[in-house]
């Protein structure tokens, strides 16, 4: 990882030109030493005081230099990291989201468990239909989510994000379309097939509204810093779109009744429950009711009732 020291003398780099921190990004790119460090994938940060622990000042990139430079001084020093290789979110979420989209039907629709070894004929239950109709609303969903609804703090993210999050979602959309739309499948009971439907459904809309919440938070910029998540579910969990996240997969998994379904449903649910204590913390931590600042009020942080 390239990382070094840059001192910004203000004599010297006639740093009066610079008012906000993105020029000084923008002075990088064009300094012959980072011609490759487009301001994207630049971290500028503040040093460490001598003996001091914890995590550096990151520098906004649309506040004023003056903010960051003591009085009377003339110069500031910065450090310069890169990031790496980086691509939009919405690039993210796409290719995380198209592969299971497009798996899962594959499995569905083409005879690919003859390669398996299963010659004979496929008896298709109803369940298994509903199951790639659900399925595939779920991700088609998502991608219209990531263009139309969300609104991201960051605008990139590290291009080898790319390659782990297809790992993950695409495995699994492999892995839970095989069983689910197996020959051997034994469907469950119409009468829980309905239940399971019915409630994922349910908190597949829930889930949709939740992100139309978190969305008017913050401006078309993707700014706005840390506030209050308020009304619907928000009132009573800090992170309500990962609870209606986890189970709606709950009830396709209720319909459906697969290991590889559950499985799925243990690791996300872990993932997002770590996500969400991290925020609930964030949350409590900022909102702390003193010095005028709100305080957070008591609520579950995903899953009601149990955390």
């Amino acid at each position: 990882m390239f990382e070094k020291y840059i001192l910004l003398c203000l004599a010297s780099l006639r740093m009066h030109t610079f008012h906000v921190i993105y020029e000084v990004a923008n002075f990088l790119v064009l300094h012959h030493a980072a011609m490759k460090y487009y301001p994207a994938r630049q971290r500028l940060t503040l040093p460490l005081q001598p003996g001091k622990s914890g995590k550096p000042v990151v520098l906004n990139a649309k506040a004023s230099l003056s903010e960051y430079c003591e009085k009377g001084s003339g110069s500031l020093t910065v450090v310069f990291k890169d990031l790496g290789p980086q691509v939009y979110y919405s690039t993210l979420f796409f290719w995380e989201y198209l592969g299971p989209l497009i798996i899962y039907p594959m499995f569905y629709y083409l005879p690919v468990y003859k390669y398996f070894g299963y010659e004979g004929e496929r008896v298709i239950h109803p369940v298994q239909t509903y199951a790639m109709y659900y399925w595939c609303f779920h991700y088609f969903k998502r991608i219209m989510e990531t263009f139309f609804v969300h609104r991201f703090s960051h605008a990139t993210s590290p291009l080898s994000n790319v390659f782990r999050n297809c790992a993950y979602y695409w495995t699994f959309g492999a892995y839970i379309a095989y069983y689910c739309n197996h020959p051997l499948y034994t469907p469950v009971s119409e009468l829980q097939m309905k239940i399971g439907f019915g409630f994922g459904i349910l908190c597949q809309i829930a889930n949709f509204y939740c992100h139309i919440l978190l969305r008017n938070l913050r401006s078309p910029s993707g700014s706005g810093g840390y506030q209050i998540p308020r009304g619907f579910l928000f009132n009573i969990v800090t992170c309500a779109n990962y609870t209606t996240e986890i189970y709606q997969w709950l009830g396709f998994n209720i319909a459906t009744q697969t290991v590889a379904g559950y499985v799925f449903l243990v690791v996300a649910a872990s993932i997002m429950t770590n996500w969400a204590l991290g925020k609930h913390r964030r949350l409590k931590k900022l909102f702390d009711g003193k010095d005028g600042r709100p305080k957070y009020p008591r609520r579950w942080v995903i899953l009601p009732p149990f955390l």
